[in-house]
């Protein structure tokens, strides 16, 4: 695009400006997409937004506002590795050092311009378009004849007492908190939302295995290898 100033200038001028115009902003691009994106990350860019802060503090918000619900910081290095990586890629930049005699030197930080611009490009691309993970559980189910329809069964019972549990524990968190607006209790909902529907289809599962509209025996599972195991020679072909 070409400024009303730039249309004064030589058109071979004119179409430098656009080129190196459309650079900048293709690199810009390309570099918000190529920071690798984690729960941990976004939360550290999040918090910083808000005001500058040393790890520990970071570490302490996030479980005084229940995010350790969603963002895994049992891990402290984990957290220190995630703000290393954020500082390689200038998304934050060290502020001040804090010095005390009874603690160790905490250094604080603060977010860049371009920090704040990579949280808005994570949070719009994380809200707006589903991506592949890839959870052990579904891994499991895929290798079920690995045990007996029995112990399938018996594990899966277990697991939906323990899904029980935890809905239990998020129903009582979000009584608790009745007086908080709801904004701040989205992810909450989010998990009783999963749980719920995992449960669901869980305890469907086990009422077939019981039922036996769901087995399997060694030789079954080698005529379902033999009917549907590609021939190599045939593939060739």
């Amino acid at each position: 695009m070409v400024t009303n100033a730039a249309r004064h200038l030589p058109r071979h001028q004119q179409a430098r400006i656009v080129t190196l115009t459309s650079h900048n902003l293709t690199s810009n691009t390309m570099t918000m997409t190529s920071i690798k994106r984690s729960p941990i990350a976004l939360a550290v860019l999040a918090m910083l937004m808000e005001e500058p802060l040393h790890p520990y503090r970071m570490q302490q918000l996030i479980k005084e506002r229940g995010k350790d619900e969603v963002i895994n910081v049992t891990q402290r290095a984990s957290l220190y590795q995630t703000i290393q990586r954020l500082e390689r890629e200038a998304l934050i930049t060290p502020r001040k050092t804090i010095r005390d005699d009874k603690r160790p030197e905490r250094t604080v930080y603060e977010i860049t311009r371009k920090g704040r611009d990579v949280a808005v490009d994570w949070m719009r691309a994380i809200l707006s378009t589903p991506t592949r993970e890839y959870p052990e559980f579904p891994a499991a189910i895929s290798f079920l004849p690995l045990l007996s329809p029995d112990d399938v069964a018996s594990q899966l019972e277990l697991r939906a007492k323990a899904i029980e549990a935890e809905l239990r524990r998020i129903d009582e968190t979000l009584h608790e908190a009745q007086a908080v607006p709801r904004l701040f209790l989205l992810e909450m909902e989010y998990l009783r939302a999963l749980h719920a529907t995992e449960l669901s289809w869980v305890t469907s599962v086990v009422a077939d295995l019981r039922a036996q509209r769901i087995t399997w025996t060694e030789e079954w599972l080698r005529q379902i290898a033999t009917q549907f195991t590609i021939d190599p020679k045939r593939d060739q072909d």
